[in-house]
């Protein structure tokens, strides 16, 4: 392996958050040939407790030299090959907070063990056959979840969801393979091949990996979330928006102009999907320096949102200052918010449409009541789908590189087909389709390469 990842000896780092008072419980994990003997030198379990595999022990962790008390713990012991890693794995389960886990994983460090490298856990029980590249992904996603919706999908992924679909489409794949060397090595014995039926199984292969890669989208929106900006004038009801679709009082309200000077961010999950909202300044000319930067920032965060919520005010009708902020956003993806609508009279609504430009998605909401925020939440939702990126009941969202190793698999094999209408020998056949196999394998690690384990396991925290 490369230097980012020597994967030797015994490794220890804290597997929970530092945060000083705060947390019951900091974990320092051990794992590797030394870890029980590590534990053993640590850790005095009074009584008669056994030092058996998966048993919790309760004790004392010492200073080895000068036997001060360090802490009172648990001890959780388990043996290859019934741990995370296939490796001995001991935890020692001690008071949270901040010194007792940097005392005892200093400990560990001083007696036999050295400090993990981002991930190398899991990048040890993927060495050893515990999980496969798909699986160490889906731990990542599940650890960065910021939505149940992401949690469940990254659960799929850990269960071999994703791995199962692609193993089974390079199993085919090499079944192809094996038909077309067959013909190479023994012409004379076998009856021809036939070029229909392979052209369908390729197609057939193709076909699926297009499936998988449509969930692309929703992956990349399940992991980043959407970024959502309300902007419009001042005083249409922006702040009042947000408070009442985050239920909290995040932005201050009050009936002057102007009073969000800078952008007020606030995270929600709409339909399993995470969602930041940017509360904006209100657009509009002014000689207030300062008001001038948070006006310009509101033009920043609309042109860098995935969605805009273009808000005005009911009562006021479209006025030429919403034209003209209609104007500067109406590249993005766009939701008209027709705020204070509880302040007009009912059939007032049916002139809106006359007013206004043709903006496809238009919801009613009385933000200071509460008011049409499940309408907002819906309009959302429907501008998603009409991405076509579903937002829920999808098993399983692959990720950038998954989706770059399909789309090279799904590029060589119709490179086959090609090569199959250009009616070319039966060695040329096989040299694209090698490729779609090795693309395949890339995915769930049949085929890996140092830098690919190096870029994916860097970016684990270095408790996993």
């Amino acid at each position: 392996m490369s230097e980012v990842f020597a994967t030797t000896g015994t490794i220890a780092a804290i597997a929970t958050a530092v945060v000083p008072q705060q947390g019951s419980v900091g974990i320092v994990r051990v794992s590797g040939s030394q870890a029980i003997a590590i534990a053993q030198i640590l850790f005095h379990a009074p009584g008669r407790q056994v030092w058996e595999s998966h048993r919790i022990l309760y004790g004392y962790i010492r200073h080895p030299q000068s036997k001060k008390l360090v802490d009172e713990a648990l001890l959780l012991v388990m043996q290859a090959p019934r741990s995370y890693t296939r490796e001995d794995v001991v935890e020692f389960h001690c008071h949270g907070g901040i010194m007792a886990v940097q005392q005892v994983l200093q400990l560990c460090l001083e007696n036999g063990a050295r400090l993990a490298q981002p991930g190398e856990f899991t990048l040890r029980a993927f060495l050893n056959g515990r999980l496969d590249l798909t699986q160490a992904e889906g731990i990542a996603d599940l650890v960065g979840a910021r939505s149940p919706q992401a949690a469940q999908t990254a659960l799929a992924g850990l269960q071999g969801k994703l791995a199962h679909p692609i193993r089974q489409l390079r199993a085919n794949c090499l079944d192809i393979l094996a038909e077309i060397e067959a013909r190479i090595d023994f012409e004379e014995d076998l009856p021809p091949l036939d070029d229909k039926l392979i052209i369908s199984a390729i197609d057939g292969i193709a076909a699926e990996i297009s499936q998988l890669l449509a969930t692309k989208d929703k992956g990349e929106l399940l992991r980043t979330g959407l970024k959502v900006a309300i902007v419009g004038r001042p005083n249409v009801g922006k702040s009042s928006l947000l408070n009442a679709w985050s239920r909290s009082d995040r932005a201050i309200v009050t009936d002057l102009p102007g009073t969000t000077r800078d952008v007020v961010e606030s995270q929600l999950v709409v339909g399993g999907i995470p969602v930041q909202v940017l509360d904006t300044a209100g657009i509009r000319e002014t000689e207030d320096q300062v008001e001038k930067i948070g006006v310009e920032r509101s033009r920043r965060a609309a042109s860098a949102a995935d969605l805009v919520l273009l808000t005005i005010d009911a009562s006021a009708g479209w006025t030429a200052g919403d034209q003209e902020i209609y104007e500067q956003v109406q590249h993005r993806p766009l939701i008209l918010v027709i705020n204070k609508i509880d302040l007009v009279a009912a059939d007032v609504k049916n002139n809106f449409q006359s007013q206004i430009p043709n903006i496809k998605s238009q919801i009613f909401t009385a933000a200071a009541k509460n008011q049409g925020i499940e309408d907002l939440e819906t309009a959302i939702l429907e501008i998603v789908k009409a991405g076509k990126v579903q937002a829920a009941d999808m098993d399983l969202a692959i990720n950038q590189r998954q989706a770059a190793a399909l789309t090279k698999a799904k590029i060589s094999l119709e490179q086959v087909q090609v090569t199959i209408a250009q009616q070319l020998p039966l060695d040329f056949w096989t040299i694209d389709l090698r490729d779609a196999i090795h693309a395949l394998g890339e995915i769930t690690g049949e085929e890996v390469t140092e830098s690919v384990l190096d870029r994916i396991f860097s970016k684990f925290c270095i408790g996993k």
